[in-house]
């Protein structure tokens, strides 16, 4: 055994341990963990910028595209966030115990099925730092252990975070290995943590979609993808022109680089002159490259011609597909063709448009006049969310507190036997 996997396998040993602890702690001990640990990531704040600017440094002198170096900054606001996450945590309702459903059973026996803590999770993430405290405090409040496995490129900036927050969760009377830092020097510390069966019990990949194969093909320890984005808004015939415009081009420009942007813009024909010269517009001042197809080029001619691997890709960048489509079928066909099944949305005021591309799009989260954007775990009411699943078990879309937790089934007799 070499020393990359005796040091991962002493990890999750302690990892373990410390979640075994976590199981028994109330919500209210759990609760001034996350408190002390918004707190010290104040505190910190100078050592976690100092960090951040060393990562950021670097990551530049490699060229690093603008998306890229986006994730992985962080800033005053930014850190604040990171706390207020924590604090917001802290005040939803502890998943751990909580009674899904209960019966008695004809011969008396009494039976309740309870969400119980998964126990040690593994995360696995690229660039983004502010997901090593999201992560930490989404885990602990479940009542689970977490190993994080952040990349090189944010190195400096994890280790202080970790650092800080393992000294806050140990002064509220909570073990400190419930949140370790599994070093990224050697990229095989991923498969060597994938493979830990018994004392991991999830692995959580959110990066790349080559890295989440690579992961999912090797472990032996299941595996949850927060994969790509490539998200869609349609605008129906049916569409209020002034949400359209407004929706259309929130899901592209307000943050470009993150996972819920939108990537392909899907335009009914009958909508072609007059929402979509107004949003192109606004795509110009905001510096959005256009690609579109032959009839979307008629309308707005300075658009470059779209290539057929546009439909489909995840630009990460003020960059968007555009395309015109008859009806809401063609729509729903195209986004179940190219899409990644994240987030797409319809903008219309027709119900049964509405209804049936709401049943129809094979997605992790369907909106109706709403922005793509909205599909994160704070603007959902869970306080930070650990990621975003595309896959469909055991959780899909954004995930939060329950999705961390498995159940089980206590069972109370008064001697019954089976016959």
């Amino acid at each position: 055994m070499d020393k990359l996997k005796r040091q991962a396998i002493k990890i999750a040993q302690k990892a373990k341990k410390a979640g075994g602890a976590l199981a028994l702690l109330g919500t209210d001990v759990k609760n001034r963990g996350l408190l002390k640990m918004a707190g010290a990531i104040r505190n910190h704040k100078a050592d976690i910028l100092k960090a951040n600017e060393k990562d950021v440094r670097q990551a530049l002198k490699d060229g690093q595209a603008k998306a890229f170096i986006d994730r992985l900054t962080l800033n005053d606001a930014r850190i604040e966030g990171m706390a207020k996450g924590l604090e917001e945590i802290a005040q939803l309702n502890d998943p751990a115990g909580e009674v899904i459903r209960e019966w008695t059973r004809p011969n008396g026996l009494k039976l309740k099925q309870i969400r119980v803590p998964l126990g040690v999770i593994g995360m696995i993430y690229e660039s983004r730092p502010n997901v090593t405290a999201e992560a930490a405090g989404l885990c602990l409040k479940a009542g689970n252990a977490v190993i994080l496995r952040g990349g090189s490129e944010a190195y400096h900036s994890n280790s202080v975070l970790v650092n800080a927050i393992s000294k806050a969760i140990e002064e509220a009377r909570m073990p400190a290995e419930a949140v370790q830092l599994l070093l990224p020097q050697d990229r095989r510390s991923i498969a060597v943590l994938s493979q830990l069966k018994g004392l991991v019990d999830l692995i959580i990949a959110r990066g790349s979609e080559e890295m989440i194969n690579k992961v999912s093909s090797k472990a032996a320890v299941p595996v949850l993808g927060h994969g790509k984005g490539v998200c869609h808004v349609y605008i129906d015939e049916a569409a209020d022109a002034a949400k359209a415009v407004a929706i259309a081009y929130n899901a592209k420009v307000q943050r470009p680089g993150v996972c819920n942007a939108m990537e392909t813009l899907l335009i009914h024909t009958s909508r072609l002159n007059d929402v979509l010269p107004r949003l192109a517009e606004r795509y110009e001042e905001a510096g959005v490259e256009m690609r579109a197809d032959p009839e979307v080029r008629k309308i707005i001619p300075r658009a470059k011609a779209a290539r057929s691997t546009d439909w489909g890709t995840e630009f990460l960048d003020k960059i968007v597909a555009m395309k015109a489509v008859g009806n809401v079928q063609e729509a729903i066909d195209h986004i179940n063709k190219f899409g990644s099944g994240h987030t797409d949305s319809i903008v219309t005021e027709d119900p049964l448009t509405a209804e049936l591309f709401e049943k129809a799009v094979d997605s992790s989260c369907v909106m109706v006049n709403a922005s793509t954007r909205l599909h994160d775990g704070g603007v959902f009411g869970f306080g930070s969310e650990i990621g975003i699943s595309t896959q469909k078990l055991h959780a899909r879309g954004t995930m939060g507190l329950r999705e961390l937790t498995t159940t089980k089934y206590l069972v109370e007799g008064s001697g019954q036997i089976r016959e």
